[in-house]
């Protein structure tokens, strides 16, 4: 993607302003009012801007990059990749339901995968991405389970399944995840404050932007005498959102049934 690379210290830098984020759009074939949005958001607001973030759970699930032919998703990877071919930076960071995406995704979809986190430098600003997952390190289970799928040699042995095993293993998974959920207080599903905290000082006290809770807002507090800001993306379970930031500020939009919304 031209104009924009990662450095040896994993930021990217030259990313084009306006930009907009997103996460957790959950896209499948089941729900198809959400790729509808999607579909309005790629030829509308996504047009007028230079970037777009696509902060992981695109999908519902991803098996795998042989998967990328079935209708579904040759549908949704063609669509971004007219976006991208329009000449809008297009990046994607993979989520806890489509970590396994490759190459063979990114080509298709014309699409920049990468790293969680990543810090992206936007002139003298850097804001701080990441999923969010990661975060949530007070859910212990959920903590090890990420640490299992993230592993490569898993990844490889998942992937040598056939695809219709694959499908299978993961509709299962869900289930077990959508089960466990109803028994786990609200609070640890949420991000820890320390993790937080932590990441933050690493890369030297950032706006971090993330996803993954469905908590949607803006936090700001001081951290060893630095005012940080986060700002948590609104799922599109309910209704289309995404945050927008012109290099001086931060906005959110909300699609509404009569039009777009902002506050």
């Amino acid at each position: 993607m031209a104009g924009e690379a990662l450095t040896s210290s994993g930021i990217l830098v030259a990313a084009k302003l306006p930009t907009l984020f997103i996460a957790d759009l959950h896209l499948s074939a089941a729900r198809p009012e959400t790729v509808a949005a999607f579909s309005a958001f790629l030829s509308g607001p996504a047009r007028a801007t230079g970037s777009l973030f696509i902060l992981g759970d695109l999908f519902e699930y991803w098996a795998g990059d042989d998967d990328v032919g079935s209708p579904f998703n040759q549908e949704v990877c063609a669509a971004l990749r007219t976006t991208a071919a329009s000449g809008i930076a297009v990046f994607f960071m993979p989520g806890n339901r489509d970590f396994l995406v490759g190459d063979g995704f990114a080509a298709a979809s014309g699409m920049q995968i990468l790293p969680d986190p990543t810090p992206v430098r936007f002139g003298a600003q850097t804001l701080l991405l990441t999923h969010g997952d990661m975060l949530c390190t007070d859910d212990a289970a959920y903590q090890t389970y990420r640490r299992q799928v993230r592993d490569p040699a898993w990844q490889a042995k998942f992937l040598a399944q056939p695809l219709a095993a694959r499908h299978e293993f993961i509709e299962k998974v869900r289930n077990q995840s959508e089960a466990a959920k109803r028994d786990k207080r609200t609070e640890i599903m949420d991000v820890n404050a320390e993790a937080v905290a932590g990441l933050l000082r690493a890369h030297d006290y950032p706006a971090l932007i993330h996803g993954h809770t469905h908590r949607p807002g803006h936090h700001t507090y001081m951290l060893d005498g630095h005012r940080c800001e986060r700002y948590v993306l609104a799922d599109w379970y309910d209704r289309p959102a995404w945050l927008a930031y012109d290099g001086a500020a931060f906005s959110v939009h909300k699609r509404t049934d009569s039009g777009e919304a902002s506050n």
